[in-house]
């Protein structure tokens, strides 16, 4: 693939460009799960439309401030399991999805096999108009760039707290372009060819270029939790997140690596407690 790429990017840049993009959107076939099942209680299914993809989801409770969970790329609704009972316990509501071309969830409207960031933000959006207004979100790796930018669009969250956040997706088409083995021509070509299937201007995912050029008056507050050894989202995407958000905590752990900190009983329990904060009491 590499060498084919790099012939691509002399002689046939459109084409390469084409290909680079259906690999960007392709979803991985098999989602991480922790070893031993987390025990949930029953909710109650649900499924709403989101463009083209009918998701499915669970919302737990019917009374309480409601707090939604968003997983990452290639992940499933139950990744984030572990923080279902300790929210219900402390009085919330609970709401999960999957995202389009994920799990349960049908296919993306980008096709078979692929879903777009655009749509992991409208799901949530669209669960918000469902559910109602958002008091947190906990959101884990690419999941966390759709929240942080539905935030940035005006979508009404009390609080955030993501984990193993990815925060600057259209920077990581570098790392992209150098795993693949192509260069500018493809790189600029297929970030082209994925502004023309989502119908909007690339810079709006630009979340670094966003967050120093708009007013950030108003945002929620915010928690990073991040992991010093993640290997698949490294931690300076936690740390330049921090730095952009006013007031963002950054809270790093060691030996839980990208999946398992989702379950860490400590992690569970610090964003529990930051995100079932009553909206009455002072922000600690």
């Amino acid at each position: 693939m590499r060498t084919a790429f790099g012939v691509l990017e002399v002689v046939a840049p459109g084409p390469g460009a084409r290909w680079a993009e259906r690999i960007w959107l392709t979803v991985p076939k098999r989602a991480w799960r922790p070893k031993t099942p987390i025990a949930v209680s029953a909710g109650e299914p649900f499924t709403m439309t989101v463009r083209r993809s009918t998701v499915h989801g669970t919302v737990w409770g019917t009374e309480g401030p409601a707090v939604y969970l968003v997983h990452g790329w290639g992940g499933v609704a139950e990744q984030l399991d572990a923080f279902v009972e300790p929210l219900l316990a402390a009085g919330c509501r609970v709401v999960s999805f999957d995202a389009p071309g994920h799990g349960r969830s049908t296919q993306s409207f980008a096709g078979p096999g692929r879903s777009t960031l655009l749509e992991f933000s409208e799901s949530l959006s669209t669960a918000v108009d469902r559910f109602g207004e958002a008091h947190a979100v906990i959101a884990h790796s690419f999941g966390a760039a759709a929240v942080v930018l539905s935030a940035l669009d005006g979508l009404s969250m009390g609080r955030i707290a993501v984990v193993a956040p990815m925060s600057d997706p259209i920077g990581f088409s570098y790392e992209f372009a150098k795993m693949l083995g192509f260069r500018e021509r493809i790189r600029r070509g297929f970030l082209r060819v994925l502004e023309k299937r989502v119908g909007m201007s690339i810079d709006k995912f630009d979340i670094p270029q966003r967050m120093r050029s708009e007013d950030l008056t108003g945002l929620p507050r915010l928690l990073i939790v991040h992991d010093l050894g993640d290997r698949e989202v490294p931690v300076a995407n936690g740390d330049r997140l921090a730095r952009l958000w006013p007031g963002a905590e950054l809270d790093t752990w060691t030996s839980l690596g990208h999946f398992r900190i989702l379950t860490d009983p400590d992690v569970v329990r610090k964003v529990t407690a930051f995100s079932s904060v009553p909206r009455t009491l002072p922000v600690p």
